[in-house]
């Protein structure tokens, strides 16, 4: 499979894209901000490796917000 240049792509395609890229950003940011403000007690693991899991494309931040927070009744 032969990798498209940017200017390759309709337009359709690249709104697509930076759709996936914008929602990607917003949810990593979102998740190192809460990351950062919650207490290590209230972390399901340690903060760093939480850090690590949140910079993976996609799932990580997914798996922050699913799996990396404890909440009170927890």
């Amino acid at each position: 499979m032969r990798v498209r240049r940017w200017a390759e792509l309709s337009s359709r395609q690249q709104t697509a894209v930076l759709v996936a890229v914008s929602v990607q950003l917003s949810l990593a940011a979102t998740a190192y901000a809460d990351l950062i403000t919650r207490p290590a007690e209230q972390v399901n693991g340690p903060k760093g490796r939480w850090a690590l899991v949140i910079a993976v494309t996609g799932i990580g931040p997914l798996a922050w917000f699913r799996r990396g927070r404890r909440t009170a009744g927890r």
